[in-house]
């Protein structure tokens, strides 16, 4: 699969969340995608600082991904700040 469509594909499996996270007052941004095929994400607004934000980036948004997105081999965010996410 080629970045391009991997990165569509992130896009759409994130659609599925994104109001969750909208209702809260958060979002994802999509900021690359490697050549290894690693998803590199940037939490926005509320998720960005939330406290709950390793627990909604692991069993949310990541969850989300690699469910939808086989292809994809890994998921990081940027902007997290809990050791355990990483």
């Amino acid at each position: 699969m080629e970045l391009d469509q991997l990165y569509d594909a992130v896009e759409l499996a994130l659609g599925g969340i994104r109001p969750y996270l909208e209702a809260d007052g958060g979002n994802v941004k999509v900021l690359e995608i490697t050549p290894e095929h690693v998803v590199r994400l940037e939490l926005l607004g509320a998720c960005g600082s939330c406290p709950m934000s390793a627990m909604t980036f692991r069993a949310g948004i990541e969850e989300a991904i690699r469910r939808e997105v086989p292809q994809v081999k890994g998921v990081e965010a940027v902007n997290l700040t809990s050791a355990s996410a990483n």
